[in-house]
């Protein structure tokens, strides 16, 4: 169902890869809403993805651009706005790697080279676009960033890696940088802490299966889908949410705010 909430606003969306992602299903929510957009990922990527097809369902533009790369940032959110015709009202920055995971470091045995190529990559490049963004007044008023973060950020998931640290300092942007877009630009800048979910990037942390299965047993409502995370998304690219700022919005079926359910208990529980 479509209530056109983004009709006639225009960003940048970051990080699609395939129909799993949450990308993927942001784009397909905002096209239905009426917003018009750039989709964007790094070249290795896009080789990898098949955002052309999203491209053409979503009559959107595809720019590759590697998100550590200050020129690239440059170049993406200049044609952005002549591919959309005027400033950006939103930003997605769904993005996240871990080297580490990837190569089997354990976190008490990092690989520092991949430590910090998996920060500049999931973290730092949210300082950076912002910082672009910031720099050429790229956003119209009561425009809206988001990042999609993960709760490891504040609790401990131990094969979740390098990754938790990365979430950690994303999370501290958004509140740090979101106090200057918002006193400076009345520009929104938020992240959203989404439930375990079936991505191609999720699905490479170890014992991934087991944990969405735990993480749906403790949550009162269930785990959030990818695409009721694109709707919440939506939400927050929209008018509806203007006085929200430099906040970290957990969309878990309530998972975070929960000790313990009667599900767990009674896995625990000898008859």
């Amino acid at each position: 169902m479509s209530y056109q909430l983004l009709k006639g606003k225009r960003g940048i969306i970051f990080g699609a890869l395939d129909e799993n992602s949450i990308a993927w299903k942001t784009a397909e929510r905002v096209y239905e809403e009426g917003g018009s957009f750039v989709l964007t990922n790094a070249p290795i990527a896009l080789r990898m993805g098949t955002i052309n097809t999203l491209a053409e369902k979503t009559k959107s533009t595809v720019i590759p651009a590697d998100a550590t790369s200050m020129e690239d940032l440059e170049n993406l959110v200049k044609q952005a706005q002549e591919v959309l015709g005027g400033k950006l009202d939103f930003v997605l920055h769904s993005i996240g790697m871990s080297l580490n995971v990837r190569k089997g470091c354990h976190y008490t045995e990092e690989n520092y080279e991949f430590t910090a190529k998996g920060w500049d990559i999931s973290a730092l490049s949210f300082h950076k676009v912002l910082q672009v963004l910031y720099k050429n007044d790229a956003m119209n008023e009561w425009g809206s960033v988001v990042a999609l973060t993960y709760m490891a950020a504040q609790r401990t998931f131990p094969d979740y890696n390098d990754m938790a640290d990365n979430k950690a300092y994303l999370e501290s942007i958004a509140r740090s940088f979101g106090y200057f877009f918002g006193k400076n630009k009345k520009v929104r800048v938020n992240t959203i802490s989404q439930s375990p979910t079936p991505t191609t990037a999720g699905k490479g942390v170890k014992g991934f299966d087991g944990f969405i299965t735990y993480a749906e047993k403790m949550s009162p409502l269930g785990n959030a889908t990818a695409l009721e995370c694109a709707n919440y998304t939506v939400a927050m690219f929209s008018d509806l949410t203007r006085k929200v700022t430099m906040q970290n919005l957990f969309h878990d079926g309530g998972f975070s705010n929960t000790g313990v359910s009667q599900e767990v208990i009674s896995a625990f529980t000898k008859e």
